[in-house]
């Protein structure tokens, strides 16, 4: 094929750096933007942080002119009700041993060799949060070998995992759930008949307790129906995490939601305000303006050993209008946002009640607001709003709608309660399937067929039937 060359003309529509800045700040929930305002005062010069008082005048910068402006730019992005000797204090938290930390001073009343010590503390290392060892013991053979220099056979190492096994928390270090029941069991004393009975399920008969085939499980192993229930209680007390029965060492990665909104409710009326109290309020350095200005000859020109400062100053500058543009922005669309969302649930935010839920989708709020759906979609993603109530995610608030007989729109929350509310009073011993909640749902006028019960159903973390089942 023959090289040649031609020119097209087309028409793309592209984002400006003000507009992508704004998109990413717009997605960031209020703990992330503190994080994200603070970043940008590290790599930009010219921005610091705003400490000046509440009652002085708030001042602005021309966006076309730079160097003719008398002051900096500052941005308020929210208001301050809090005195100024209200400060803001760190929290020391102590935290205890780790679960690891805790293993290893357990082995030190073992009688160990060093070599078995090592490979101990390797073995602790891998046990995850929950207290398992989800690895196979060739591939910890493996890398035993190569970070320790120590040739371990798997052999080897089931002696040690026993040894393990044997430490506190009871379950610790195993490899599957059957295995973590048993080592629970074994540090146990069988002296009621239900304990006993309760070992031979999960040492014998473990796939068809799990799959709670509980008829076919009293035929063979012949006991009575209350022979069983009992040990079938003596099963549930123990735990399928035993890494959660240790509770001393704190957790670096526990989540704690920041509200981004705050949603107060008095004498029938509502205030709504943006949680900013923790972002820092930001201004450009008033010495760099001064600095270009110095730069600046009478005349308006610059000489050629102080252009690349002025310019390196100036977009330095640019940067930091945008980014102060961006949080204004973002400040403008969540407050329009939310209050569009608090208009329409109005009924549901002055006691929280969840059949007073309206159905709601993104559409809804953007033609309110008069924004893109993609916009109102980032607004809301993990963003979170403190009401009387409660914190509430402002993604909850939204589900689609379901026609009743008689043509009304309700919302799909009113159904999930409905739904919840039959499973909760039904007959454990023979729990309601998928297709008769359907004929449950469509007598109270609720069309909706059986995938969609199924769908409500996992939403709301219930098992089938047939895991439902009780003796």
């Amino acid at each position: 094929m023959a090289i040649s060359q031609r020119q097209i003309q087309k028409m793309q529509q592209t984002l400006s750096p003000q507009q992508i800045q704004m998109i990413k700040l717009l997605e960031l929930p209020a703990m992330m933007l503190e994080q994200r305002v603070k970043q940008e005062i590290e790599e930009n010069i010219v921005l610091e942080e705003d400490e000046r008082k509440d009652d002085e005048q708030e001042q602005t910068i021309s966006v076309d002119d730079y160097i003719r402006e008398d002051d900096t730019p500052s941005y308020k992005s929210r208001i301050n009700n809090f005195s100024k000797d209200d400060k803001q204090r760190p929290v020391n938290i102590t935290e205890g041993r780790s679960l690891q930390e805790y293993l290893t001073e357990q082995l030190g009343y073992r009688n160990l060799s060093e070599r078995e010590s090592h490979i101990a503390q390797f073995l602790i290392g891998s046990i995850d949060e929950d207290g398992y060892l989800r690895r196979d013991l060739e591939s910890i053979s493996d890398d035993i070998a190569f970070s320790l220099g120590i040739e371990a056979s798997t052999a080897e190492l089931e002696n040690i995992l026993s040894i393990i096994h044997q430490l506190e928390p009871a379950g610790i270090g195993a490899r599957n759930l059957q295995e973590c029941l048993l080592l629970q069991m074994a540090q146990r004393r069988m002296e009621s008949p239900s304990r006993r009975l309760a070992h031979k399920i999960i040492a014998s008969h473990f796939e068809e307790f799990v799959k709670k085939h509980y008829e076919k499980l009293i035929s063979r192993l012949g006991v009575s129906e209350d022979e069983f229930r009992d040990a079938i209680d003596e099963i549930k007390h123990l735990s399928p995490k035993p890494g959660n029965l240790y509770s001393e060492g704190g957790m670096d990665t526990t989540p704690y939601i920041i509200p981004d909104f705050q949603l107060d409710y008095h004498d029938g009326q509502f205030d709504l305000s943006l949680n900013s109290y923790n972002i820092p309020e930001v201004k450009i350095n008033r010495r760099y303006m001064d600095m270009i200005r110095d730069m600046v000859a009478a005349d308006g020109t610059i000489s050629e050993s102080n252009k690349e400062a002025v310019q390196f100053v100036k977009s330095k500058i640019d940067s930091a209008k945008w980014f102060i543009s961006a949080i204004k922005q973002r400040h403008d669309t969540l407050m329009r946002t939310m209050q569009e969302i608090l208009s329409f649930q109005q009924e549901y935010f002055r006691d929280g009640d969840k059949s007073k839920l309206r159905p709601m989708i993104l559409k809804d709020i953007a033609d309110r607001t008069g924004l893109d759906v993609s916009t109102i979609s980032r607004v809301v993603n993990s963003k979170y709003v403190q009401t009387h109530f409660g914190i509430i995610l402002l993604k909850s608030l939204f589900s689609e709608a379901m026609q009743t007989e008689s043509g009304e729109a309700v919302s799909s929350y009113e159904i999930k309660n409905i739904l919840q509310q039959c499973i909760d009073e039904e007959d454990k011993r023979h729990p309601l399937t998928d297709e008769t909640l359907m004929n449950i749902l469509n007598s109270k006028g609720y069309c909706i067929a059986r995938r969609t019960v199924a769908k409500y159903r996992e939403m709301l973390d219930i098992p089938v039937a047939r895991l439902r089942k009780q003796i």
